[in-house]
């Protein structure tokens, strides 16, 4: 193996993240293949892009409303225990769905019942996972081991949805849930395996009241933390619609089925991954890289939206794959590296708030949008959102190193942290 490979792959030196890598691969293929499947279900019972833009809102309303006290929980609770315990639950809405589409009574309303609560769980479960990699990998690993938890989520988006648009070709949706259901084992197995003793377990946050308004008021008053969340609110709700667009691309743009929906997701998830093994290679992060980021899915989005041919479009969505997973997974780094052990749990809650909690303003805007014109138009939003979020970053951390962000406030000093976080070269060992 080259040292070039080695670098984007180190964190898998550690046993622990190794096990963990492989238990959430399976765990969220089988995520993304009910994903792919509910949203099927619910364009083949309504052919409503709105209802699509519903469902998806639906699954992630739970974060806007719960997420910053599932952070609280993370913070408060061993996130090893906290973890292995939604993963048992979330078997509950698969096993849900998988009932009532084998016994043919599915309506509407209890796929938006299903996802819901499998919304609610992932609530806790995301910032939890979120905050539980720096205590695998520690601060020198953590750039790379964020980057190789995007080629996670991005295999599981190329597996699952593949799969999902086989089954739903040949036998129908029914697998989809039950397979689901079983994949959640692995992921119990694999953090119930772990060493506990090779664990840097972050200190149990004291139980007091006003815990979450103290994770607010941290980090309002570190700009270091609020901008990027800030930059990741604004994109996350305009730009990170894809579960939305894409079904709607596949089904109104180029009048085809869910082959073709699989391979839009598919192709999107190819560029993913090569953008997360690039960005973790290089094991680093900083404004520049956000700001490229953000200019780099701008630009991508505003091409997808005008490319002709679902040829060309398979190409450019990999482009935008590549973008989006460099933009998000640099926020993520740049977070955990400046944030305080003990408040790790509510700030990665923070961030899976505004990247999956802002979906239920976005998501209905976005279906409203492709159903009322075109998909395009939605593909056009995220573009001019990147391109937003790019020029705010510039001006933005400019401030924060001459020092002029937030002039005339009143508030205490904030604790500083350094405005770009300290370059992190990973080694081959």
């Amino acid at each position: 193996m080259s040292a070039a490979l080695r670098r984007s792959f180190n964190s898998l030196e550690v046993p622990n993240y190794r096990r963990y890598f492989a238990g959430q691969l399976i765990s969220l293929s089988g995520t993304w293949m009910q994903t792919v499947a509910a949203v099927w279900v619910i364009l083949t019972l309504t052919g409503s892009g709105v209802a699509v833009g519903l469902t998806t809102a639906l699954q992630f309303l739970p974060m806007l409303l719960i997420g910053a006290w599932g952070g609280l929980l993370a913070d408060r609770i061993p996130k090893r225990q906290l973890l292995m315990t939604t993963q048992a639950l979330m078997t509950i809405p698969a096993l849900g769905l998988f009932a009532v589409t084998a016994t043919g009574v599915v309506a509407p309303w209890m796929v938006y019942l299903a996802v819901f609560a499998f919304g609610s769980l992932n609530a806790i479960d995301n910032p939890t996972r979120q905050s539980f990699v720096y205590e695998m990998v520690g601060p020198d690993r953590l750039v790379n081991a964020v980057s190789l938890n995007s080629v996670i989520v991005q295999a599981a988006r190329i597996v699952g949805p593949a799969v999902a648009g086989v089954l739903i070709a040949t036998v129908g949706v029914v697998p989809c849930f039950g397979l689901n259901a079983l994949t959640f084992v692995a992921m119990i197995l694999a953090l119930s395996g772990m060493d506990s003793s090779r664990l840097q377990a972050a200190p149990v946050a004291e139980r007091e009241p006003g815990a979450i308004r103290a994770g607010l008021r941290y980090v309002l008053a570190t700009p270091e933390l609020m901008v990027p969340l800030a930059l990741m609110a604004l994109v996350g709700t305009l730009g990170f619609n894809f579960q939305v667009v894409l079904p709607l691309l596949a089904k109104f743009s180029f009048e085809s089925g869910a082959m073709t929906y699989a391979g839009l997701v598919s192709a999107m998830a190819v560029g993913s991954i090569a953008g997360a093994l690039v960005n973790g290679h290089r094991g680093r992060t900083g404004p520049r890289l956000i700001a490229g980021g953000a200019l780099a899915f701008g630009l991508s989005a505003l091409l997808a939206a005008a490319m002709p041919s679902l040829a060309l479009e398979v190409v450019m969505l990999a482009l935008l794959g590549a973008a989006a997973v460099t933009f998000a997974a640099t926020i993520n780094s740049t977070l955990q590296l400046a944030v305080t052990a003990e408040m790790r749990g509510r700030v990665m809650a923070l961030y899976s708030v505004v990247f999956l909690g802002s979906t239920p303003i976005g998501a209905p805007l976005t279906g409203w949008l492709a159903e009322s014109y075109d998909p395009r138009v939605a593909l056009t939003l995220a573009g001019l959102s990147g391109l937003s979020a790019a020029w705010a970053a510039h001006v933005c951390f400019a401030r924060i190193d001459d020092g002029r962000f937030g002039e005339g406030e009143s508030a205490d000093p904030p604790r500083r942290c350094p405005s770009s976080p300290p370059r992190r070269t990973l080694t081959a060992n």
